[in-house]
């Protein structure tokens, strides 16, 4: 008999293709979000999920899932998921690194420049009808050019946004756990620093880590202190990371020029003080949301799982411990 497999909300078809070669699949093709209640009637009798950060993947639906032999996020971050839980059943669980890498840096870049330039607040000022002259003052943004930019996280997407630097000729200092080897800082003409020089010394300062119990709130009301008044801040990487209400206090304050954000702490939920600022460019979390890059989450999703279901290792298991 062929395991069963739930996907829970709308993929890319090459996805549901993958899956049904080995597996009964129940596709749910919609874009609803499926509650706890829900969810845990839809896994009693799935061997398999395809799931989404949207999914709440907690210990209790996974505890109520008897068959569950494997979880497959079609997504990097996976804190919707209870990993610990998981493990503890045996259940794999697996992700989708490295594809959305460039696609991420890229945005990083429009969300750097929006924010510097005041790109979304000058469209809005000329699609308003406000523009009547040139003022020698008007709109005025930040150079970005010889700038420095502080990258948090210097993982694959840190080093992919610090290679986009060297075309503006920038200063690049990162702050992470372990330095980079010699040779890709000296590629990427970067230096290794503690946060706290970072924050002072960056025009710009770029968060790409992942959520963990100790990068939640990494950046609060100690981190924006230490910032420039002219700097600003971006963030790609998980919302959390940020204290969205030190965030828009520094902000009214003034301690910060700006702040770019692709993710929030609350999501879909955007902070009412984010939402009132002008200088903050808000994206809702479309850090990889090119047609390629989806297409290709979604058939690395359904691969890792397939292969899991079959007895294989699959390509990306977050839990690598489970696997025999």
């Amino acid at each position: 008999m062929k395991p069963r497999v739930l996907v829970t909300r709308k993929v890319y078809p090459q996805a549901i293709a993958i899956l049904q070669e080995h597996c009964v699949v129940d596709y749910r093709d919609s874009y609803d979000i499926l509650d706890a209640a829900t969810l845990t009637r839809k896994l009693q009798h799935a061997d398999g999920v395809v799931c989404q950060l949207t999914d709440p993947m907690t210990a209790e639906v996974i505890a109520a899932a008897p068959k569950l032999r494997v979880i497959s996020q079609v997504a990097v971050g996976h804190d919707n998921i209870a990993v610990a839980a998981a493990t503890a059943r045996g259940i794999a669980v697996t992700n989708t690194p490295g594809v959305l890498t460039e696609a991420t840096a890229d945005l990083t870049w429009a969300l750097l420049l929006a924010t510097a330039r005041r790109i979304p607040e000058a469209e809005r000022f000329l699609r308003a009808g406000s523009w009547q002259r040139w003022d020698v003052d008007l709109l005025v943004g930040s150079e970005v050019h010889q700038k420095t930019l502080g990258i948090v996280g210097f993982g694959r997407i840190g080093q992919a946004v610090a290679r986009r630097a060297l075309g503006f000729s920038m200063r690049v200092l990162y702050a992470s756990r372990n330095p980079a080897p010699p040779a890709v800082e000296q590629e990427l003409r970067a230096r290794h620093v503690p946060l706290d020089l970072l924050l002072k010394q960056s025009d710009f300062v770029s968060l790409h880590v992942p959520l963990r119990p100790e990068t939640r709130h990494l950046i609060g009301v100690e981190q924006l202190c230490q910032m420039k008044p002219s700097a600003c801040l971006i963030n790609t990487a998980r919302g959390p990371v940020v204290d969205e209400q030190a965030l828009v206090v520094a902000l009214e304050e003034r301690l910060l020029a700006g702040a770019g954000l692709d993710v929030f702490e609350d999501e879909p939920r955007v902070h009412e003080g984010l939402l009132r600022s002008p200088r903050v460019v808000l994206l809702p979390h479309i850090g990889s949301a090119t047609v390629q890059v989806r297409g290709l989450m979604c058939a690395m999703a359904a691969k890792d799982c397939a292969a899991v279901l079959q007895g294989q290792r699959p390509d990306h298991p977050v839990n690598p411990e489970v696997l025999r």
